[in-house]
């Protein structure tokens, strides 16, 4: 799925850092907002929170400037908001690889919210070994003058695949991306280890929740007979 262009007008008047930053925000603020109201309904509704928690964080100056010198772009406000989607960024941690696709199909929903680019690391994952599902999402900000569509990047991932990225970006900053050969392949070996962690948590959860259906089925029958 490529990236759709929003039309520079949204960003037309946008000329200082303070300005920019304050965007980011707020759309991090929008985002967590809707998921906390999507979490309390599916409570509601099926009495299941799909969401262990939500982090958050803006991209530091210095990554900016690093990531737009690696695509070869001087480094301005425009650029910047340009061709760096993941400034603002959201995580959301949930139980199981089924509650992934929940979420994310319960935000595409949102009809404020535009889907600019999906990355399917779970369908497709990295050659290290990284699983996780990554949404480039447009939310509008609304003004005293105006509304201002700012990118977030929405990353979607299960308690156990965040363990394993955590610890692999400390190592990947540690050996400054590269790392001895057998520390990459232990890393691989870690990842296929969370990957039937996941399947088999996935399985037994499944399972209790036949348990719980057949047990609720033959209370009815008693009750009825």
């Amino acid at each position: 799925m490529e990236e759709k262009i929003l039309p520079m007008k949204v960003y037309e008047d946008v000329d200082s850092w303070e300005t920019i930053m304050f965007l980011y925000n707020s759309a991090l603020k929008e985002i967590s907002t809707k998921l906390e109201i999507l979490n309390d309904e599916f409570q509601h509704v099926h009495q299941y929170n799909p969401i262990e928690h939500i982090k958050s964080r803006i991209k530091s100056p210095e990554s900016i400037v690093k990531k737009l010198k690696k695509q070869g772009l001087e480094s301005s406000i425009t650029n910047m908001v340009k061709h760096v989607s993941d400034i603002a960024g959201i995580r959301i941690i949930c139980s199981f690889t089924s509650d992934i696709y929940r979420i994310a199909e319960m935000l595409g929903k949102q009809s404020d919210i535009k889907i600019l680019l999906i990355k399917d690391y779970m369908e497709q994952p990295k050659g290290n070994g990284y699983k996780s599902y990554h949404i480039i999402a447009a939310v509008p900000i609304f003004l005293s003058d105006g509304v201002v569509d700012t990118k977030v990047e929405i990353q979607i991932r299960t308690i156990a695949q965040d363990f394993w990225a955590s610890l692999e970006h400390k190592i990947y900053y540690k050996f400054e991306g590269n790392s001895p050969a057998y520390i990459s392949q232990e890393l691989q070996e870690c990842a296929k280890i969370v990957s039937r962690l996941d399947e088999r948590m996935l399985s037994l959860n499944e399972a209790i929740h036949e348990v719980q259906l057949h047990g609720a089925e033959s209370a009815a029958e008693q009750e009825y007979k």
